[in-house]
């Protein structure tokens, strides 16, 4: 019976974030357009998108190989399992011990790495642009994560989601100057990752500025709506990584019983929420960069990862 119950709610969090990701996605938009004094798109519009998406026909080219018509669902399986094995309303589910920091990077890494090939599969000019950029982006991006993750590490000592969450939340933690540098650092390389503004905009096709359209081009039908829900999946899964490792407050842990849960459930809906006006409010107001200055947003995030780094190594040695 606790076995059954376990797994029950692991599928709870599975079909969770799987659900919530559209309604973030139309969320934000609907506070940015409020914000540029418009109406806006419903929030489950999102929902509509991905729907009609799944009814249409695919459209391939002629050359498309395989890679092409597996890498949707691949890109679509590995964000999901990334997200969902992320504490969102309580640690210590069933499979928390394969939330490991490191891994979850891994897993988004592979999806970025076929969704790059995609783009260049077909032999367009603009997937070729694209995931040339895409590149450019995770060379930098990557070891800004890997610092932060490092830092988390000597901080909490595991690599482990859950350990780090109960870690925060104890009294051990005090005020570091080494988390908030961190913290800052995550956010920015959430903002590139997600092709937010001002890295990227995801609701143009400019062609000398989009970076993640440009190697969904070519997509079409079921193939577009997998892609564009891994994308939201994406977003969600970055913003539950900031709520978890920063602000871990009324996360549930297993066994405390239904009451527990539905407060940690409500409160992470209350922190998706902050994110995303946070999120909108922060697009509403910044330009979008030139391609080119990319490399120096991201250096900063680098810089920073490697600074909180350092940090706490010399406060361990002191």
């Amino acid at each position: 019976m606790v076995v059954i119950s376990a797994l029950f709610i692991q599928a709870f969090q599975m079909a969770l974030v799987v659900l919530l990701a559209p309604l973030l996605t139309g969320f934000i938009r609907l506070i940015k357009a409020r914000l540029l004094r418009r109406r806006g798109p419903s929030m489950i519009q999102p929902y509509r998108d991905i729907l009609r998406l799944l009814r249409k026909e695919v459209v391939l080219a002629e050359n498309a190989s395989w890679l092409f018509r597996v890498t949707p669902y691949l890109i679509f399986a590995v964000t999901w399992v990334a997200a969902a094995i992320t504490p969102t309303f309580a640690t210590g589910l069933i499979f928390s011990w394969t939330a490991d920091l490191i891994a979850i990077i891994a897993l988004l890494g592979s999806a970025r790495f076929f969704l790059a090939l995609a783009g260049m599969d077909v032999g367009t000019s603009f997937g070729g642009i694209g995931s040339s950029r895409e590149a450019m982006i995770a060379t930098l991006a990557e070891p800004s994560m890997l610092l932060i993750i490092f830092t988390l590490a000597l901080i909490a000592g595991s690599t482990q989601l859950s350990t780090i969450a109960t870690f925060m939340t104890s009294p051990q933690v005090g005020l570091r100057v080494s988390l908030a540098i961190a913290l800052i650092a995550l956010v920015m390389v959430a903002i590139a990752e997600n092709a937010r503004i001002p890295v990227d905009n995801p609701a143009t096709h400019l062609e000398l500025t989009m970076v993640h359209e440009a190697m969904v081009l070519e997509y079409s039908g079921r193939h577009l709506a997998m892609i564009e829900l891994a994308a939201s999946l994406k977003l969600l899964l970055y913003m539950s990584l900031i709520a978890c490792m920063f602000v871990p407050w009324k996360l549930a842990v297993e066994g405390e019983g239904l009451v527990a849960y539905l407060v940690g459930i409500f409160a992470y809906l209350a922190k998706l929420a902050i994110g995303g006006a946070l999120l909108a409010l922060f697009e509403t107001a910044t330009a979008k960069m030139r391609v080119f200055r990319v490399p120096e947003f991201l250096g900063a995030a680098l810089m920073l990862g490697l600074l909180a780094t350092l940090l706490r190594f010399v406060s361990r040695s002191l």
